[in-house]
């Protein structure tokens, strides 16, 4: 049995034994025999140092990007490496915990969607990918799109975005207590 439950059996044992249960309220004390072992064991994710994107070595730039969202094709983080699809650009989130690969560009905005998969620095822990959206500078309109941590291998996520408008928009991708942003620019639909 790993180290920790061990442990926490052993506070609340000791605590269920100690003068608080001899109280008279058994439940008070019950809980507050709990309440610490709980949040000793609650999940809770591991911290990654997380900095500003910069150009992976190897890469170049495709395009400057739109806010601080570069658009970069080639070389990838390792992070991002594992059956990395070939020959994609891709942009990398504020900070550093997640990037896109588009498998479209430039994006569209429009009914359409954009697919993009996005690779995560931070353990997904079984929690999907939440994302909200919004052009640069205005909360208005919205736009958001949830997945499940159904997909593999490494830490993905596939998504289709879509935005009602062009313009650049920030997202905040949301996962597993961890949070990023990331920028992306979307043109007019083509016309036919």
């Amino acid at each position: 049995m790993p180290r920790a439950p061990l442990v926490a059996a052993a506070l609340i044992f000791l605590h269920g034994c100690g003068p608080a249960a001899q109280s008279g309220d058994g439940t008070a004390a019950a809980k507050a025999a709990a309440a610490p072992a709980t949040a000793a064991l609650a999940a809770t994710p591991a911290p990654i140092a997380a900095v500003s994107p910069t150009q992976p070595p190897g890469a170049r730039l495709v395009w400057s990007g739109c806010g601080n969202a570069a658009v970069y094709n080639g070389a990838v983080p390792a992070w991002a490496s594992l059956n990395a699809p070939a020959g994609l650009n891709y942009v990398i989130a504020t900070p550093d915990l997640a990037m896109g690969y588009l498998f479209s560009y430039p994006l569209l905005a429009g009914p359409d969607g954009n697919k993009i998969l996005w690779y995560v620095r931070a353990p997904r822990g079984g929690r999907p990918l939440l994302a909200e959206g919004h052009p640069l500078g205005s909360s208005q309109p919205a736009a958001s799109f949830s997945q499940p941590a159904n997909s593999s291998p490494g830490e993905i996520y596939p998504s289709g975005v879509t935005v009602p408008t062009p313009g650049c928009w920030r997202f905040r991708l949301a996962w597993n207590g961890y949070a990023a942003d990331v920028d992306l620019l979307f043109s007019p639909p083509n016309s036919g």
